[in-house]
């Protein structure tokens, strides 16, 4: 088989949905060589990059509160700060930089004073963690190198070309958007996060057009900022993702 690259799209608590993937990846034994991520894909990336199995990837995030990793920090430039997320990150990782990662790692945010796109694959993980997941808006800006960087969803929500740029030979990716259907929200994060992910869906597609296998799990019936999803968002991603994944593999067998 192929050098097996993958690339976890953003999504906020949808991202759930990466662990039955993993999962399903796992059980399959199809290794990747390569790994990208983006937003919550960053973070579940950079988990698996480091060695973590999806057992631990998913005792993590039923752990884990999404609306508790951010603090009150009001700005010019936002409402919170993701600061306690970068913290979590060095508690489960440790103080470690992208290049030093057993898979390859790569990871994406946006420069907000350009526009353009920000590809981490050096440097401190936690922190490229956070500037990819800083949704502008809701989270203040973060600030490295002298650039302001921002959720790289804004430039590439499911991020392939990293992953191609890398060399990969066979791309596999996650869009936890493609089927999603938005929900009425309930307060001003549910608000804001549907105002953001929903001005990207269409561009998301183009993106995925190169891969040889995009994962897109029917997310409809859960919304973005539920922690009591959690469990049931792995279980559709793992559903999701077995079959397909079976299917691929007999695809790319040696005759």
């Amino acid at each position: 088989m192929k050098h097996t690259a993958l690339a976890l799209g953003g999504g906020a608590v949808l991202g759930a949905a990466h662990v039955g993937v993993l999962r399903a990846l796992t059980e399959l034994h199809i290794p990747v060589s390569m790994i990208s991520g983006t937003s919550i894909g960053a973070f579940i990336a950079a988990l698996h990059a480091f060695g973590k199995s999806w057992q631990e990837v998913r005792d993590i995030a039923l752990d884990l509160d999404w609306l508790d990793l951010s603090g009150l920090e009001l700005s010019q430039y936002g409402l919170l700060s993701n600061k306690k997320f970068g913290g979590i990150v060095t508690e489960l990782l440790g103080h470690k930089n992208i290049e030093d990662a057993p898979i390859a790692l790569s990871m994406v945010a946006t420069d907000i004073g350009t526009g353009k796109k920000v590809v981490f694959t050096e440097g401190d993980v936690a922190t490229a963690i956070m500037a990819s997941s800083c949704i502008p808006g809701l989270f203040r800006p973060v600030e490295y190198c002298g650039v302001l960087h921002v959720d790289g969803v804004l430039t590439e929500n499911v991020p392939v070309s990293p992953l191609i740029d890398g060399g990969a030979e066979s791309v596999i990716c996650v869009d936890l958007l493609a089927r999603h259907a938005f929900k009425k929200p309930y307060n001003i994060i549910g608000l804001l996060l549907n105002a953001f992910y929903t001005t990207i869906t269409n561009t998301t597609a183009l993106q995925t057009e190169m891969v040889d296998l995009c994962i897109s799990p029917d997310l409809s019936e859960f919304n973005l900022v539920d922690c009591c999803q959690i469990a049931e968002l792995i279980d559709v991603g793992y559903r999701t993702a077995h079959p397909a994944l079976k299917e691929w593999v007999r695809g790319n067998r040696p005759s």
